[in-house]
């Protein structure tokens, strides 16, 4: 793509050269505030980092209950208007409004003046280096909230071009965008395909053995269906000799020790840890590992939150867990990779399903996840199951990585190709 004929310093270290032509302001020139309540007939809006502003009805998963709120201090948002949530600008939680509407007392409204061309501004706005800028302009502690003030951002000195190449630049930025959405979208039905496959796969495996000819019988349960006929069908205690959980007490957090895990830690594919773990005592970690769980070789199973996770716990160390993981260790008729698979399958996880404590944060007894039914092939048939499910599933999860990766890439170039479009690096010409 081509550059501008000339450009000039912009005075902003994180912008540079600027087209020459490009008008400059602070923010406060062409944006004023606006915050006009009681106007509880109009529809409610709200800001999402991906999508913008969005009428509320139009959200799949509400954040919160507003029926019980009292709706006459929201502030009347207008067509056109800049609508920033507070806490959350500075991640990007910002857009032009296409709708007329109302938005929480918390956000902050600008209305601007005529130099924007509205569907420019949604892109200039929600723009990755005017997302730093909000950072700059908030305060707080942490990442977990930081609030816009409008005196920190009224000074933000904006470049725009005339309102022509705005509508231009806009136009580019919609048919390339669109395209690249559409790649995404395209990749992202294919790891669902591919995700579906892979569980097909375990659920074959695992109730059918890798036999297509071998001579089936009815389990005699609804989850399973047929397995083979040398095969039984029993409740998953038969092979369990021990289940446990993690701590189910309140320890106070260290600057330095032992991590204390969670749910959060584990994935079918193995335990995940950061270096932004939560630290505990060594006097704690020896406290809650004292009885020796887990070991290798034990399942971990996530029983609080994101329920029937399950890994095979790989360290001859132990760990210490809060109580949302629950170890199960197998006795020497089972062999952990198989089980691990099963856990996976649809069969385990349906049943799972219609066992889970509904509540804020969903859970599952640890005497359920043993009382429901399992497959128990001849052991060195769960041993080549395990191996075919570990080559088999493990070219799938390559290719799903290769598209999750093409995504990545992809929403990378489309941030890039927006930035330098609404910041003069390119010239756009349609």
């Amino acid at each position: 793509m081509r550059r501008y004929e000339s450009y000039k310093d912009s005075g902003v270290e994180w912008l540079g050269e600027v087209p020459s032509h490009w008008e400059s302001f602070p923010l406060f020139v062409q944006a004023k505030i606006s915050s006009i309540t009681n106007h509880i007939d109009k529809e409610l809006l709200s800001v999402y980092l991906d999508r913008g502003v969005v009428k509320f009805s139009d959200v799949d998963e509400k954040r919160t209950n507003v029926t019980s709120l009292d709706l006459s201090k929201y502030q009347l948002v207008r067509k056109g208007n800049l609508v920033l949530n507070n806490q959350q600008a500075w991640r990007g939680s910002v857009g032009i409004s296409n709708y007329e509407g109302i938005v929480s007392p918390a956000y902050l409204i600008l209305e601007l003046s005529n130099k924007f061309d509205p569907h420019y501004a949604n892109y200039l706005f929600r723009n990755g280096s005017m997302v730093s800028h909000y950072l700059i302009a908030s305060k707080g502690v942490g990442t977990i909230q930081r609030n816009l003030y409008w005196g920190n951002l009224r000074r933000t000195p904006i470049f725009i071009p005339p309102l022509s190449e705005q509508q231009k630049i806009a136009q580019f930025l919609d048919d390339k965008t669109a395209k690249i959405d559409q790649a995404v979208d395209l990749a992202e039905k294919q790891i669902a395909l591919l995700k579906e496959h892979k569980q097909i796969l375990i659920q074959n495996a695992v109730t059918r053995g890798l036999n297509p000819d071998v001579p089936l019988k009815d389990s005699g349960v609804e989850w399973i269906g047929k397995v083979p006929e040398h095969w039984e069908s029993f409740r998953f205690k038969r092979v369990v000799e021990k289940v446990k959980d993690g701590t189910h007490g309140t320890h106070s957090r260290t600057e330095q020790g032992y991590p204390l895990l969670s749910a959060k830690n584990i994935f079918n594919n193995g335990i995940q840890i950061t270096d932004n773990e939560s630290l505990i005592s060594e006097y704690d970690f020896k406290l809650i590992t004292s009885n020796g769980f887990p070991r290798k070789n034990d399942l971990l199973v996530t029983c609080v939150g994101s329920i029937g996770r399950c890994c095979i716990y790989p360290f001859d160390e132990p760990m210490a867990f809060q109580r949302s993981v629950a170890f199960l260790r197998l006795n020497k008729k089972a062999f952990p990779g198989f089980y691990r698979y099963f856990i996976e399958s649809n069969c385990y996880q349906e049943q799972l399903k219609t066992n889970t404590k509904l509540s804020i944060q969903g859970g599952v007894y640890l005497g359920t996840l043993i009382d429901l039914y399992v497959c128990f092939p001849p052991l060195l048939e769960q041993q080549t199951i395990t191996i075919y499910l570990d080559t088999q599933t493990a070219k799938i999860d390559q290719a799903i990585a290769l598209k999750t990766a093409h995504i990545e890439k992809l929403k990378e170039y489309k941030s890039v190709l927006i930035n330098d479009a609404v910041t003069g690096k390119v010239r756009v010409s349609v």
